[in-house]
């Protein structure tokens, strides 16, 4: 173990700092120290976030195992976005970042509608984003669709979600999905249904673009967290961010307008074709792929000893999550919240040793 790594694992160990927790990280909020900083070559009592991952279930592909080398790229064009300024661990997997300042916009703004500024805002790093040189990036795997393959990306992603979070977690979660009516072959189904997108040009992808990945400063935006960024179809971008954004259906059609000016004054045209006719194809998968991880994290947040209140929260998310999928899934036999909370006791009551570790 390096000396930085030792130092920032006794920090965090000690409970120093602030700790942000979300889906695939816990982030440690710390002030470097005058030993810290003399062996990382920064100013002492900077802030930085030291970024650790969880254990958790995989949903969500990553392709560039190394968050650090995305931003390499990255910042060298959106100089608001911060900066990774060391790799840590004997996997590689944990980082030193600098700190943005400014209030994420889950506290500021947790849901609800967001305003016109930051809508242009939001339409503006997309541009940027879009603008970065692909041929500065990590190559993508070896089974990437060819630039321009708007199908072959979009079944990449439903074969992921199948193949990688769907099936492997059937063992354990099969009773589960069945009783909230998602069916063995739902994404095998949704595939042979979706297809002949238009070709557009495939650009720098964030891919989780909502609140809690936005710090807003003195009105202006930076976009943080690119562990799942992907190269690809930029309307996938824009799906899954009015998505997890929580948009209403005025906002929605207001950011897709906003999406599409920026490009074409940016000169991103190209980017635009075919908008109207697949942005829908976008928004179901999003629907339908979500569908997993929601109804998987909805009954491993179960504590051990859940009690009415807990069974009805997460009946609550199941039943949103699998309510949106319906249409996209065509999904024939949808539970009602009495139905939905039963399936997770019964889950719970087979699998509460699991749930709690």
């Amino acid at each position: 173990m390096s000396l930085a790594h030792r130092l920032l694992e006794t920090r965090r160990l000690r409970g120093k700092g602030e700790v942000l927790t979300g889906h695939h990280n816990a982030n440690y909020v710390l002030r470097v120290g005058l030993l810290l900083a003399l062996v990382i070559g920064v100013v002492p009592f900077t802030r930085f976030k030291y970024r650790v991952p969880l254990k958790t279930v995989e949903v969500v592909p990553r392709i560039w195992p190394r968050e650090a080398e995305v931003l390499e790229v990255v910042c060298r064009y959106l100089r608001e976005v911060p900066r990774c300024r060391a790799v840590l661990g004997e996997l590689g997997d944990r980082s030193l970042h600098r700190y943005r300042r400014g209030e994420a916009l889950s506290d500021r703004n947790p849901e609800g509608e967001i305003d016109e500024k930051l809508m242009r805002e939001f339409a503006a790093f997309f541009v940027r984003t879009a603008r970065v040189p692909v041929d500065e990036l990590p190559p993508p795997p070896e089974d990437w669709p060819a630039d321009g393959d708007s199908d072959g990306f979009l079944h990449w992603l439903v074969d992921f979600t199948e193949q990688r979070v769907h099936q492997p977690n059937r063992d354990r979660f099969g009773d589960l999905f069945d009783a909230v009516g998602i069916p063995p072959d739902a994404m095998t189904a949704f595939k042979e249904r979706y297809h002949g997108l238009t070709s557009r040009p495939f650009k720098l992808l964030h891919t989780d673009v909502h609140r809690a990945n936005v710090v807003v400063r003195r009105g202006r935006i930076a976009v943080i967290d690119w562990e799942l960024a992907i190269y690809g179809d930029p309307l996938h971008d824009l799906a899954t961010h009015v998505v997890r954004m929580g948009y209403g259906r005025a906002e929605r059609e207001r950011m897709v307008e906003l999406w599409a000016r920026a490009m074409a004054e940016a000169d991103c045209g190209e980017l635009t074709a075919g908008l109207r006719e697949d942005i829908g194809t976008y928004l179901d998968f999003e629907y339908a792929q979500s569908v997993f991880p929601d109804v998987m994290r909805a009954a491993l947040d179960l504590p051990a000893d859940a009690d009415e209140g807990h069974f009805r929260a997460a009946g609550g998310r199941v039943s949103r999550a699998v309510t949106r999928a319906r249409r996209p899934l065509r999904l024939v036999a949808v539970p009602d919240m009495e139905q939905i909370v039963e399936a997770l006791r019964k889950w719970h009551s087979l699998s509460a040793p699991a749930a709690a570790s």
